[in-house]
């Protein structure tokens, strides 16, 4: 049985939505009440959070990248669980101009789509009662997404509290909790956005915190009875092609942009995923048949991903017969340099001849569709893929024949192609800044 479930959402980023998301994760947990997460767009850092609150495995659904069966079966992952919590992405309307796979990408299809109401957190600094027409906006924006209430945050004083409830009760819109000002609950935030969980150093006493400070603030009890949407039929997680029988994975702090719901995919089609570590200079597994590096932070490990001998000689050796792929920091990293922010230059792979600089930095985000002009590892030549692009990396040099052609997601052709290079012994070593979602025109 498919449980009931929440959209945690706001009008735009920014306003308190993974602290109210990890602080009811963790809250939940520690009430004894399973709850599933997942992650409404395109993010690699939140999902990690989640797992780490819920101890369940949060996945990414997205309505631009996916068909409806798809986010369907990822959704089949919360049988077993007792609530269902998906926090959003951005503002709760918030996507793309043309509809994608089965929506715009917007946390509100995913809300209508599963019927989930929208607890909306509300910052509230610097207004009171004029605060309650924004939420009547977004109570009326769509008939097809219930609100089920709002959660105020930085709430400056009992007096404010107050007056904000007075304009919330004219609006008909029920108060599910009221979060004071407390900057000690920011989590830490680097260019591509939180700090990842692996890094935080007191992840548990953050969570133990969030789950105090949600307890004391917001009514849990009504919270979870505001969930609506549960389902009487469990849907099978898809399969997802994987890039081999058996996948080098490499994981650590400089590659562990991958999202959960692939490895999930690979797994159940039958493949085995070897993990192993460029920043402990360990080698991809001999044995396996493809190697797989994921984006992350290789600009901030530059200078010991370019001491990693081991890592390199290895991973050479292996795409001398066997494909290689890099998405994104991966990509950077099969390539031939990367120049730090401070402007010096570190070795890399030197598989593919691509140069990157982060001392220019230009960002780089949106959703993005794929033809490839050649295979890679799970995917033919010619084949369609959707996904996006997020980063701040600037390419000095591309010399290798382009990997695919690349449109946004109004159609509008990408300059940043991917490239390949084949071996002489067979292997092929390919990579682009488009970091996959799912298969599909």
């Amino acid at each position: 049985m498919i449980p009931s479930g929440l959209m945690i959402s706001a009008p735009a980023s920014g306003t308190g939505k993974t602290t109210l998301m990890l602080g009811l994760l963790a809250a939940f947990r520690a009430q004894g009440i399973a709850v599933q997460p997942f992650k409404s767009g395109p993010d690699y850092i939140d999902p990690a959070f989640h797992t780490a609150a819920s101890g369940r495995a949060s996945f990414n659904i997205d309505t631009w990248s996916m068909e409806s069966a798809r986010i369907e079966g990822l959704v089949g992952n919360a049988d077993g669980a007792d609530l269902i919590l998906a926090e959003g992405s951005m503002g709760l309307f918030d996507g793309v101009a043309i509809k994608g796979a089965s929506g715009n990408g917007a946390s509100a299809d995913i809300a209508a789509h599963m019927g989930w109401p929208v607890v909306l957190v509300l910052d509230v600094s610097g207004a009171a009662q004029s605060v309650a027409a924004t939420a009547l906006g977004f109570k009326m924006m769509r008939p097809d997404v219930t609100l089920a209430g709002v959660v105020l945050n930085r709430v400056a004083s009992p007096r404010h509290e107050a007056l904000v409830r007075v304009g919330m009760e004219q609006a008909g819109v029920a108060v599910l909790g009221v979060l004071p000002r407390r900057s000690e609950m920011e989590l830490p935030e680097r260019h591509l956005g939180l700090v990842q969980a692996g890094e935080q150093e007191n992840l548990d006493q953050i969570l133990a915190d969030a789950a105090a400070f949600v307890t004391e603030h917001v009514d849990l009890d009504a919270v979870r009875a505001a969930a609506r949407g549960a389902r009487d039929h469990v849907t099978e997680p898809m399969k997802i092609i994987p890039p081999g029988q058996r996948i080098a994975l490499a994981q650590d702090n400089a590659f562990a942009f991958v999202y959960p719901h692939l490895l999930a995919g690979w797994r159940a089609a039958g493949a085995e995923v070897i993990p192993f570590s460029p920043l402990k200079n360990e080698a991809p597994d001999s044995n396996a048949d493809s190697c797989w590096l994921p984006g992350g932070y290789p600009e901030l490990h530059a200078g010991k991903l370019a001491a990693a001998t081991t890592f390199r000689d290895g991973l050479r050796a292996f795409a001398e017969t066997r494909h290689v792929h890099g998405e994104c920091g991966g990509y950077m990293a099969l390539g031939a340099g990367l120049v730090d922010k401070e402007g010096v230059r570190h070795e890399m792979a030197g598989l593919l001849g691509l140069e990157t600089s982060f001392a220019k930095r230009k960002f780089h985000l949106g959703y993005r569709r794929a033809t490839l002009n050649a295979a890679i590892p799970g995917a033919d030549a010619g084949a369609q893929l959707r996904g996006h692009e997020f980063h701040y990396a600037t390419i000095l040099e591309e010399p290798d024949t382009p990997l695919a052609q690349i449109t946004d997601s109004n159609g509008l052709t990408v300059p940043e192609t991917g490239t390949y290079r084949r071996m002489d012994g067979g292997g092929q070593v390919s990579g682009t800044f488009f970091h996959l979602i799912a298969e599909g025109a």
